[in-house]
């Protein structure tokens, strides 16, 4: 549920209220039940991927995608990745088999233009090209320009599988809402190290490999952090939305979008300038922050890259599942990340030093290495009791023998760029 649908979207917001809507809408409580997720794909040329599809045949798929009866929601990124988007499943494999249909669909269509869906963290040949000319986009790209080229990158650049989650129960105890809070800021650091595939941008390597984390973490002082760990979550949430810049202020019209510098929503509250702040006002200001879980009712893991392979996508959905909602497993993967605290430091996610180095090092890492096999390992045992397919099940053990065991992440797979050879397009 989105803040403008909890009363007058259009009514002058107080401060208060907007507290209380932070806290009460951004998190709500209960039983974990539901599991969902959202896949964001570059779309290449199938028998040339590092030649760029022009604009036209490209809005035609985005179109064509759009027109089939999917289950999921098709999205187009502003650089033309296209995202699909799972309703909330009962359980892990309702929502891995409904979002396997939908992508075997969209394939078939793509297939037929001579195109193919690739699952990797950044585009590894091209520069940024942003396709969706809209005042939103263009707003954020001058936004973020402020700071650097990062903005454009992540804009266009840049594919990531978000898992969805509940937030949790209200009581204390590994269901609870704190301990999955927390649970999430730390497991995630793992999370980005087991499955970074980012490793090359615009056709060199960065010496990174989730270069796609690395650029989230530059976009500016405040949209990509996590608020405090040490706050109950619903206030240190509701503050750091407050806090938070305004991206832009949005027309009553058809007039220009205006983009301040320095203002908070909470002062654009207190001082009702340009114009009073209304509840469609904070909807939107949460749109433009980009922390690596994001609550929107439920929890919004957003730190893990595109994975290769027609089903890469099922491994990291399936093993955050099992380790948020199987009681054993996350038991088990608490007790396993708790001590990575000490090594992030007060610094907040994706900033802190455990973060930074599983970006850059991902499972070489030994101490994130380590975490991943435990976790990996609990998360093999949850999943028959989450009722996980065989298929669903062999796919985390080959990843879990493939890659975590030996330390290394599906970027450690990527060949090195070819000396001497430039993207096309």
């Amino acid at each position: 549920m989105r803040l403008s649908e909890a009363g007058d979207p259009a009514r002058p917001i107080k401060e208060a209220e907007a507290e209380d809507l932070l806290r009460c809408i951004c998190f709500k409580t209960g039983p974990p039940r539901a599991v969902g997720v959202e896949l964001e794909w570059l779309v290449h040329e199938k028998h040339d991927p590092r030649r760029r599809v022009p604009a036209d045949r490209l809005t035609a798929a985005h179109e064509g995608a759009r027109s089939l009866p999917l289950a999921s929601a098709v999205t187009v990124e502003p650089g033309g990745q296209l995202e699909l988007s799972s309703a909330p499943a009962a359980s892990l494999m309702e929502c891995v088999d409904a979002v396997a249909a939908d992508l075997r669909a969209v394939r078939a269509l793509l297939d037929r233009d001579g195109l193919a869906l690739t699952g990797t963290g950044l585009d590894p040949w091209r520069a940024p090209r942003r396709l969706l000319r809209e005042p939103r986009y263009d707003a954020m790209e001058a936004y973020l320009d402020r700071t650097s080229p990062c903005g454009r990158v992540m804009m266009c650049s840049s594919a990531s599988i978000q898992v969805c989650l509940d937030a949790g129960e209200e009581e204390p105890g590994p269901l609870g809402l704190g301990r999955r809070w927390r649970l999430a800021h730390l497991l995630g650091a793992v999370l980005t190290a087991a499955f970074a595939n980012s490793p090359v941008l615009e056709g060199r390597t960065t010496g990174w490999r989730s270069t796609r984390q690395a650029i989230w973490a530059q976009l500016d002082a405040v949209r990509p952090i996590a608020p405090p760990l040490d706050r109950e979550p619903r206030d240190a949430w509701a503050a750091h939305v407050l806090d938070a810049p305004v991206m832009v202020v949005r027309p009553a019209g058809d007039g220009p979008w205006e983009r301040p510098r320095g203002l908070t929503f909470r002062r654009w509250i207190r001082s009702r300038a340009p114009r009073p702040a209304t509840r469609a006002d904070l909807d939107y200001h949460l749109t433009t922050l980009f922390p690596p879980v994001r609550p929107r009712g439920h929890l919004e893991l957003r730190m893990i890259d595109a994975q290769p392979g027609d089903d890469g996508w099922q491994v990291p959905l399936a093993v955050t599942a099992a380790l948020f909602d199987d009681p054993e497993a996350t038991e088990l993967a608490y007790r396993t990340v708790k001590p990575l605290a000490e090594r992030a430091g007060p610094r907040p996610a994706p900033r802190n030093p455990l973060w930074l180095d599983a970006a850059r090092h991902g499972l070489a890492d030994p101490e994130l290495r380590g975490a991943a096999a435990a976790c990996f390992g609990a998360a093999l045992e949850a999943l028959p009791r989450t009722g996980a397919s065989r298929r669903v099940q062999d796919a985390v053990a080959g990843f879990h023998e493939r890659h975590v065991l030996r330390g290394r992440c599906p970027a450690d797979d990527h060949p090195p760029p070819s000396p001497g050879k430039e993207p096309r397009g």
